[in-house]
């Protein structure tokens, strides 16, 4: 990305923060690198972790990363609870997630703290049959950052 590009994109990135609250960042599909999308500002402007979705479409990234600023903002997070109402196709798990396992994946977050504290959670889905990373049969391209596992027992 060129100097004027990134100036420009940052620009958003601020605006969208100073406007709602956040912005989300898309990283699409590339060859050998799974999509994922970013909030930057949740912690700053409502309290909660920032939130990363890995390996689902930008339009379902985005649903999932709004709904998740619109349900828990100023609120405690359920971590590694089974949640039906963050989106009505299907449930998912909050975990928590090191920055330090996201730092090459969310540059605009990191840009916005400067080096200072901030909370980050991954937003954990299940595949086309229902089944979640860690369970039998479980089959979809999502890579997982945080402390998760399978939490079939709970189902």
């Amino acid at each position: 990305m060129r100097e004027e590009e990134k100036k420009l994109y940052f620009e958003n990135v601020d605006n969208n923060i100073e406007t709602h609250g956040y912005h989300i960042t898309y990283i699409p599909e590339e060859q050998e690198v799974t999509p994922y999308g970013y909030s930057s500002g949740l912690y700053k402007s409502f309290g909660i972790p920032e939130a990363f979705v890995s390996g689902l479409p930008n339009g379902l990234t985005n649903t999932l990363i709004t709904n998740y600023a619109q349900a828990f903002r100023n609120q405690k997070i359920p971590l590694n609870e089974k949640l039906d109402n963050l989106i009505d196709r299907f449930t998912v798990y909050i975990i928590p997630v090191k920055n330090e396992s996201l730092d090459k994946k969310i540059l605009s977050t990191l840009r916005l703290y400067e080096n200072g504290y901030f909370k980050s959670v991954q937003i954990i889905f299940p595949d086309l049959d229902g089944k979640f990373p860690g369970e039998t049969g479980y089959d979809y391209d999502q890579e997982i950052f945080g402390d998760y596992k399978s939490k079939s027992k709970q189902s």
